[in-house]
């Protein structure tokens, strides 16, 4: 009877999910034409904050209780899910348009990011040590970081108040400004209660056959609480809001390494991942990688370099699949 209740708000999860983020998309939209500011602004701050909800309440959780596996976890599978998943499922849908600012500011400074979560784990190989690490300095310079990303958005938020080009972006809002708000509140109290519903419930599925924290942080948890970013990339897809998807995309995994990982640690101290493995840092590097250089080719990622992505996605997880039951 209990797998059957846990069945039925994985159902109930996912109808939040799915109503939540057609709200939030057309609210946040609304909201970046009433403040005549550019959507990938909005993007890169509302949406992808908020979508990133979920992953910060898990990491707390899984601090609090000792699962530093599943902390680190969450924090790399949910990065790996959000560039080769979401953008290769967004891309298959309809092309996606990548501005010239994004390609030459925003992509750089998240390859950057994640190629530093890298270095700063690696102890064992980069620094010699007897066991891989991230500590509570490591964490600040996370903060740091994410600090910088701050004040090149606020720098952003200003030029286009200023310029014209943001003017002519613009076109006339959807909803007033207070409904506008009113269905990014409520879609994002959607997606977030609704992701936490598939996490808990899919949670407790998978523990009843028995896996390794590593894989049910990388697999269950990271696709659970990356259901937000997911069902919020495709609606936009559909809709074509280039600007929209690719700023939650960016937005989010920078706000995951930055904030999620690094905002428990500062507050708990160090901590020790003892399971996760190489490969999973080499796909978080190489999928921040791939998705700068498809970006840069005619500032498109068409419907080949998509099913490419998709297909990146699908070998490293059947590998960690495999793995988990050989």
């Amino acid at each position: 009877m209990e797998i059957i209740f846990q069945v039925f708000l994985l159902v109930i999860g996912f109808v939040l999910l799915i109503k939540g983020a057609d709200w939030l998309v057309d609210g946040a939209s609304s909201v970046a034409s009433n403040f005549k500011v550019s959507k990938l602004l909005i993007g890169l701050t509302i949406v992808a904050f908020g979508t990133g909800a979920p992953e910060l309440a898990v990491s707390f959780s899984s601090l609090i209780n000792g699962s530093t596996d599943i902390l680190v976890g969450n924090v790399i599978g949910s990065n790996i899910i959000n560039v080769l998943l979401l953008i290769g499922i967004a891309a298959v849908i309809r092309p996606i348009k990548v501005k010239k600012d994004t390609v030459s500011k925003e992509l750089p400074l998240l390859l950057l990011i994640s190629t530093a979560l890298i270095v700063l784990l690696l102890d064992v190989n980069l620094a010699e040590a007897i066991i891989n690490t991230f500590s509570r300095a490591d964490a600040i310079i996370c903060l740091l970081f994410f600090s910088i990303f701050l004040y090149y958005l606020i720098a952003m938020a200003r030029k286009n108040r200023r310029g014209k080009s943001a003017k002519k972006e613009v076109e006339k809002p959807k909803y007033k400004l207070g409904k506008s708000f009113l269905f990014v509140i409520i879609g994002l109290a959607c997606v977030v209660g609704g992701s936490q519903l598939v996490v808990s419930s899919a949670s407790f599925i998978a523990s009843a056959i028995g896996i390794s924290e590593r894989i049910i942080s990388l697999t269950i948890i990271a696709l659970g609480t990356s259901l937000p970013e997911l069902v919020t990339t495709v609606t936009a897809a559909k809709k074509g809001e280039s600007d929209l998807l690719v700023g939650n995309i960016v937005g989010s995994n920078i706000f995951n390494i930055c904030i999620v990982l690094a905002l428990p640690v500062v507050f708990a101290g160090g901590i020790t991942p003892d399971h996760f493995e190489t490969i999973d840092l080499v796909m978080l590097i190489l999928s921040s990688l791939l998705l700068c250089l498809l970006a840069r080719h005619n500032h498109k990622i068409n419907r080949r370099e998509g099913a490419l992505m998709l297909a990146i996605f699908l070998l490293y997880y059947g590998f960690i699949v495999y793995g988990a039951f050989a």
